[in-house]
């Protein structure tokens, strides 16, 4: 993990979304988790989209160079899915959408899925079936992400997916609360720079 930056930023209670939120600026400085390979591979890793065991192993393999050019290509398909939500977001999604979406479902084509029994932990007895990946090259990073987007796009009511309000956010987040009355990324972050801001207007206009 790159311990020069804050922990990533998992606030939107969609996976699809904290992928977007993962360029932000939570103080005064902008932050890119994906900035570099080893960046790409810490936001994996916190986002728990990758099993630590095959982060290290395609590491070891990575040619010089390979992992930052797969960052760069998740950044590029950051921004791609961005547009795509940022002009959606607010109303449900249409079929005529799908044609946006061809990207993506290129990508999920290249995905190496297989089942695989195993003993349920915890239990002395009991198996289950689990789905697991081949990381074969560096590439197969982009399959989680993408399978992220996906889940988003179909599991997600766009009427509900916002930005923050606050005036410099850039957050993204999936309105989950009941009556679907959400305004910020965080009240921690900017709920209460709003809640300090509004109070000090006041002060102002009672002098």
């Amino acid at each position: 993990m790159d311990h020069s930056k804050p922990d990533a930023l998992f606030l939107a209670d969609a996976v699809g979304l904290d992928f977007l939120n993962s360029v932000a600026t939570p103080g005064s400085t902008p932050i890119d988790w994906i900035d570099s390979g080893d960046g790409l591979l810490s936001w994996l890793k916190q986002a728990r989209l990758v099993p630590t065991e095959a982060l290290e192993a395609l590491k070891a393999r990575a040619l010089p160079g390979e992992l930052d050019s797969v960052a760069e290509q998740a950044r590029d398909l950051r921004e791609w899915f961005r547009q795509f939500v940022r002009e959606r977001k607010g109303r449900s999604l249409e079929a005529t959408d799908l044609r946006q979406l061809e990207r993506l479902n290129r990508l999920l084509e290249t995905d190496e899925k297989f089942e695989h029994l195993a003993k349920i932990d915890g239990t002395a007895h009991g198996f289950e079936l689990r789905t697991m990946r081949r990381w074969r090259s560096p590439d197969s990073l982009l399959l989680p992400i993408a399978e992220a987007l996906a889940t988003c796009i179909s599991d997600e009511d766009f009427s509900y997916v916002k930005a923050c309000e606050g005036s410099t956010c850039t957050l993204l987040f999936a309105d989950h609360t009941r009556g679907h009355a959400r305004r910020w990324c965080s009240m921690a972050l900017c709920g209460n720079r709003a809640k300090v801001a509004a109070h000090r207007q006041r002060q102002k206009e009672q002098q």
